[in-house]
């Protein structure tokens, strides 16, 4: 069996695709699409690997209004889409769909009777274009509203990030028999944490620039009661006024390291122009996976849906409301009081956060049976 995967515009070893495609390769061919800002060749297949690398250029960060930027992708989008009208291939992966051409690559699959699996790695009708206003951004989301539907009508199987995105989506477009799996973003390994070598700092991991305007003066009146506040890999002027040190991106097993010296792990901010930002109250993203793995307990926003159920849960943190200070600062004041307790529920659950065979054997029977 051959598999095509779409990773779009995601880099080369973006730590969801890439997973993907090393778990499908360990037992058929894959053929992997992946983006880069490089004169990169394409591959033939490795013979200790089963992929073939197929590399698309393209320059990030073109100038213009969010439809002139889409507009831009018609190239690149045209250019993937001959890849998936040419190659052969038994099952189409898509980790991400086409700006300029959304439904595209899901009907080559189906007019060459393909199996379609999509991994949803975003609530795409309010991600995408996210940063549309006004009227433009309810017409958008009017739109991606059918589009998606449509992709997710075309896909034979499809992955979704959370339980909470994926009843969300599923129970919007009454689809009742759909063949779904929850797959959120595994860390890679775990680390057993020594509460003897943990700082009392609170640490905020990501490239993406994030907006943590009304996370400063809970951050700063931290600082006030002896927390300290490390930044890895993020150096936006949006964290300008919070007083932190800053740590340049880290090779993953050095942040891993880096984290788990920490007290706590912050994952909280606020997206411009959200509106309800269900993208993000539905996300597990990596860094609170990462966090947990690596023995630090968490400190969420009570936004983030997924993440704080999960929090409440299972005893691994504290949930705050950067709207009220004065009571997000007395939990995790009491969070710290409490912190070989909690400290305990993150060893008894790590491994729910950490990618494994048995999650490995999951996925790969629902792709390929």
């Amino acid at each position: 069996m051959r598999i095509l995967v779409i990773g779009y515009m995601h880099a080369k070893f973006d730590k969801r695709v890439y997973r993907t495609v090393e778990a499908l390769s360990k037992r058929h061919e894959v053929i992997y699409q992946y983006w880069t800002d490089r004169n990169e060749k394409q591959t033939q297949f490795e013979e200790k690997t089963n992929i073939k690398y197929v590399p698309v250029i393209y320059t990030k960060g073109t100038q213009g209004n969010p439809l002139r930027k889409l507009m831009n992708r018609r190239r690149l989008d045209k250019r993937i889409s001959q890849l998936i009208e040419q190659e052969e291939y038994d099952i189409l992966y898509m980790h991400h769909f086409l700006a300029s051409r959304p439904l595209k690559p899901f009907k080559i699959a189906k007019t060459k009777k393909k199996k379609i699996i999509y991994d949803v790695h975003e609530f795409h009708p309010e991600n995408f274009l996210a940063n549309l206003k006004g009227m433009s951004k309810t017409l958008k989301e009017h739109v991606m509203w059918n589009v998606f539907k449509k992709q997710l009508q075309l896909s034979d199987n499809v992955i979704f990030v959370s339980e909470e995105m994926k009843n969300y989506v599923l129970g919007k477009m009454k689809f009742k028999n759909k063949k779904v799996l929850v797959m959120p973003n595994y860390a890679s390994f775990a680390t057993k944490a020594n509460i003897e070598d943990k700082k009392r700092e609170i640490i905020y991991v990501g490239k993406t620039p994030r907006n943590l305007e009304k996370e400063a003066e809970l951050l700063n009146r931290l600082a006030k009661e002896g927390f300290s506040f490390k930044v890895v890999g993020n150096s936006s002027q949006k964290i300008a006024g919070i007083s932190h040190v800053s740590v340049p991106f880290l090779p993953y097993k050095d942040m891993m390291k880096e984290i788990s010296r920490a007290m706590f792990s912050l994952i909280s901010y606020m997206r411009a122009n959200s509106g309800e930002p269900r993208n993000d109250n539905f996300a597990l993203p990596h860094k609170y996976f990462d966090s947990l793995a690596a023995g630090t307990p968490v400190i969420v926003r009570k936004d983030f849906l997924s993440m704080a159920n999960q929090v409440k849960r299972l005893g691994v943190g504290t949930i705050i409301d950067p709207e009220d200070v004065e009571r997000s600062v007395e939990k995790v004041i009491k969070a710290y009081s409490n912190y070989s307790n909690i400290l305990r529920n993150v060893e008894i659950h790590q491994h729910e956060f950490v990618w494994s065979e048995d999650k490995e054997k999951q996925f790969l029977e629902f792709v390929l049976s």
